[in-house]
């Protein structure tokens, strides 16, 4: 059952303090919420000494609320000279703020305006799941999840280091100080994990030690005179870090440089390998594909995969803007319209179901949408204003620019076959020539990962799509994005696109009249009259090869040595090929998938927590498909 983020209410109490009416309660106490962060969550935990000398600290907080606690740390950090080199910190809100409120409500420490001030600028939509930022360059990880702690906490893959308990009062709260928090709280703790919180109720003090923390009261802060502090030993050791942060990337794609790029910030060098003679050559090469999200109305897995996708990849075009690697892209907005009257319907109930902000979906009548678009048509649809056109092969070269000297690009070489040798895997050419060895190897080649017997286990397609180039003039019709069991794009250098075709094992690389006919008559259905000013026989156009996959999801995730597995087998216990991974299956929706796909491959290999929920992680393990049946691969752009 979809459930809305209902954002907080901006309140305050009689004497200024920020209020929850929704829990009667204050968001922290009178004698001010700086002093209780530094005090009770930072001294609690043993902060900033005992992250001294770390490669990575990982703190865990239930209740992000205004944010003090995450911005006292951030600002701890940035002033011990002595710091992690990286900082993760992961929090659960069921009630978040608007970008406006926090702003409002940050104005009351001055001290910290530099960085609530990043932190407003990176601040999500509010739309449920685990939303990504990344700030001070990269440097400090922000992993929010939106909703109820009960149902994410499960979901979180992490191993922290430090808990901050933070919620309203456990009369007021008493979900978020239950036994099935606490439990989550000892699966995801690492070695020696401490936590810290203002609350010394007994039934929180007695559901934390069974849940194995050992708990001490400390002095409290401000008028509580005590606090409780906690550690659990016996935890699972935290994982090591990676002993050689040294990675092979086959393809040169949007997969591929998305990965290298999300490596590379992380401290790890990457040879990258490709046949072509520069980035985004293959499936990558359209002159612009669709940016958007695709939403269901009982948020489906592709729902919250494509949504996450794509407020990931917002943030990371911005990114890579800012760091003066620009991505060729327009924000033009997306309309994707209803076929019929039906579902039109289904469309505008998502909508008021999923009460979405506006800036990320909307339903625009037919009038609307045609204004939007500039010709007049059939239906209303969908209306996601922060969505676009994209160009794949700039993105690409964004990504390996970003990446830097971490990325050494190997153009002009075909891999053939990879040999394991002493803890690495050798890629050779067809002469047996090595090329490039690493002790980890990355599968982005598209569709020819199907030619390497290592992955013989992944039942990747591949789709033939026929993209025709309509000649255009700046400014014409359309103005934005439009979709209909296919797309439209604006005009990109005197060209729009219009496609695609989707044939699947079809290795044909002509382009075909009648395909062109195809993309026409779709064109028709999108834009009334549009495409009748065009001759398919004249058209001009590209051909490519998309990875699919036969439901539709990426593959991501270390490759299985097994061809099969019985079906009871949990997904973690499938054998897998040691530092072989697949990052591949994109099919039509490469764009929206690449960057957070990139970064969860990415935060997986470097031992982060993970930017998805679990059973999304899981839903795109390319180990799935050896316990159920592989269906036809369905495709299209809608």
């Amino acid at each position: 059952m979809f459930t809305p983020i209902q954002p907080a209410t901006l309140s305050f109490a009689p004497d200024g303090t920020p209020y929850s009416a929704t829990f009667d309660d204050v968001y922290h106490t009178s004698a001010g919420g700086l002093g209780q962060a530094r005090h009770v969550f930072l001294a609690g935990n043993g902060l900033p000494g005992r992250w001294q000398g770390r490669e990575r600290w990982t703190i865990i907080e239930t209740g992000f609320g205004l944010g003090l606690n995450f911005l006292a740390t951030w600002q701890a950090w940035r002033a011990d000279p002595a710091r992690s080199a990286r900082l993760d910190f992961v929090s659960v809100e069921k009630h978040p703020f608007q970008a406006d409120d926090l702003a409002r409500l940050h104005t009351a420490w001055p001290e910290l305006a530099p960085l609530a001030e990043a932190l407003q600028a990176h601040w999500p939509p509010l739309t449920p799941g685990i939303h990504r930022c990344h700030l001070d360059g990269g440097r400090v990880t922000l992993t929010l999840a939106f909703g109820d702690a009960v149902d994410l906490l499960p979901q979180l893959n992490a191993r922290a280091d430090a808990f901050y308990l933070d919620g309203f009062s456990p009369a007021r709260n008493p979900e978020l100080w239950s036994p099935r928090v606490f439990e989550q709280l000892a699966r995801l703790a690492a070695s020696d994990a401490s936590l810290a919180t203002w609350s010394v109720s007994g039934h929180v003090r007695r559901g934390l030690e069974a849940a194995g923390f050992s708990l001490t009261r400390q002095p409290g802060f401000g008028g509580k005179r005590e606090m409780l502090t906690g550690q659990r030993s016996g935890s699972p050791a935290t994982p090591a870090e990676p002993r050689h942060r040294h990675a092979l990337v086959i393809g040169a794609g949007v997969a591929g440089t998305s990965v290298a790029e999300r490596l590379a910030a992380r401290g790890w060098q990457i040879s990258l390998i490709d046949s072509a003679d520069g980035p985004g050559q293959g499936a990558s090469g359209n002159r612009a594909g669709v940016f958007r999200p695709l939403p269901s109305l009982d948020d489906n897995r592709l729902g919250r995969i494509t949504r996450a996708g794509f407020l990931y990849g917002l943030q990371h075009l911005r990114q890579l803007a800012a760091a003066g690697h620009p991505a060729r892209w327009g924000a033009t907005g997306v309309l994707h319209l209803a076929r019929d009257d039906k579902q039109a319907g289904k469309m505008r109930t998502v909508v008021a179901t999923h009460r979405p902000p506006t800036n990320y979906l909307r339903y625009a009548e037919q009038d609307e949408a045609s204004r939007i678009a500039g010709w007049p048509l059939a239906q209303g649809g969908w209306h996601f204003p922060g969505g676009g056109w994209i160009q794949p092969p700039s993105l690409c070269s964004a990504n390996l620019a970003a990446g830097g000297a971490a990325i050494q690009t190997l153009f002009g070489r075909q891999l053939a076959s990879l040999h394991p040798e002493n803890g690495e895997w050798i890629a050779l050419d067809a002469d047996d020539t090595p090329i490039a060895r690493a002790p980890v190897v990355i599968l982005a080649n598209g569709v020819g990962i199907r030619a390497l017997p290592e992955a013989a286990a992944l039942p990747v397609r591949p789709a033939r799509g026929q993209v025709s180039h309509l000649p255009a003039t700046a400014g014409s019709p359309p103005h934005v994005v439009v979709c209909r069991n296919g797309y439209v794009s604006p005009e990109v250098d005197g060209v729009r696109c219009a496609g695609a075709t989707f044939l699947a094992d079809d290795p044909d690389e002509s382009l075909r009249t009648e395909e062109h006919a195809e993309n026409l008559a779709t064109l028709d259905l999108i834009l009334p009259g549009y495409a009748g000013a065009y001759d398919p026989a004249s058209l001009d156009g590209r051909v490519g090869f998309r990875p699919a996959s036969p439901d539709r999801l990426p593959m991501v995730g270390a490759i299985p040595a097994v061809a099969q597995a019985d079906k009871s087998t949990p997904l973690p216990a499938i054998p897998r090929q040691s530092g072989l991974y697949a990052l591949t299956g994109f099919g039509a929706r490469g764009l929206v998938w690449a960057s957070l796909m990139g970064e969860l491959l990415a935060s997986q290999l470097d031992g982060n927590p993970l930017p998805l929920e679990q059973d999304l992680v899981d839903a795109l393990d390319p180990a799935r498909y050896l316990l159920k049946p592989p269906r036809p691969s369905t495709g299209g752009d809608d």
